[in-house]
């Protein structure tokens, strides 16, 4: 049965070498939610969400994913249960979209990255859920930084993964797929019953559009709401 909270994260610091950027915080993700997590650059959003995807160790504490220690998954473990779309620059340039996509599949095609119908269907379903169908057969280095956010974001839904971590996403998105995307995921989260959390600094689409925010600030987290960070806009643009 799954758990209904997929992503819990308790006493966690999080840094480079010994030196944390977030220190001691714990926090959990309910099921069938889409949470924003928001702050300055360098606050740290990106290294909390490499180490909630188990990319990097945390300095100290302990991350349960889907019930689980995320510290002892194997790789495939790990990429059956969190898909992960970072800033990274994607480096299978020659490839295309749906190839790219497709890579979604591999926790579940085996050593030789055999792919089924059901496989093919799934990579088809990933592109028309984020609107890219009509690039399936372009080359990803054909591609706007747009497109190509999206075709990662496709990336992670063939993954099909109940919990989904999301570094800006939107980055790069005119305003209207900004808000389709989000929808998306809004959707995802509440019909599919995914966990999703993203990072952003959208903060009036995030307002408008997240079960939940979370805000870093000064090496630590703490939840917010809607109206508090529509009010720190209108103060902001009151100056």
């Amino acid at each position: 049965m799954p758990a209904t909270h997929p992503v819990i994260a308790t006493h966690l610091s999080v840094g480079y070498g010994h030196r944390a950027v977030l220190a001691d915080i714990s926090l959990s993700l309910a099921q069938g939610t889409l949470t924003c997590l928001i702050g300055p650059n360098g606050a740290g959003k990106s290294t909390l969400l490499r180490a909630l995807a188990g990319y990097e160790p945390p300095l100290a504490g302990r991350i349960l994913i889907d019930g689980r220690d995320l510290q002892t998954l194997t790789v495939g473990e790990k990429a059956q249960v969190v898909s992960v779309v970072l800033t990274d620059r994607i480096g299978a340039m020659a490839l295309s979209v749906t190839e790219i996509v497709a890579m979604g599949r591999a926790p579940y095609t085996g050593l030789l990255g055999t792919t089924t119908a059901a496989d093919r269907q799934m990579v088809a379903r990933a592109l028309e859920m984020v609107g890219i169908s009509h690039l399936a057969t372009r080359r990803i280095d054909t591609l706007s930084d747009g497109e190509r956010q999206k075709v990662m974001v496709a990336r992670a839904l063939a993954q099909h993964t109940p919990v989904i971590l999301l570094d800006e996403p939107t980055a790069f998105l005119d305003f209207p797929s900004k808000v389709a995307l989000m929808r998306l995921l809004s959707h995802l989260a509440t019909t599919q019953a995914k966990t999703i959390l993203m990072s952003t600094h959208d903060l009036e689409i995030a307002a408008a559009m997240a079960d939940h925010l979370i805000e870093i600030h000064e090496h630590t987290i703490s939840k917010t709401t809607a109206a508090e960070v529509r009010a720190r806009i209108d103060q902001l643009l009151q100056r």
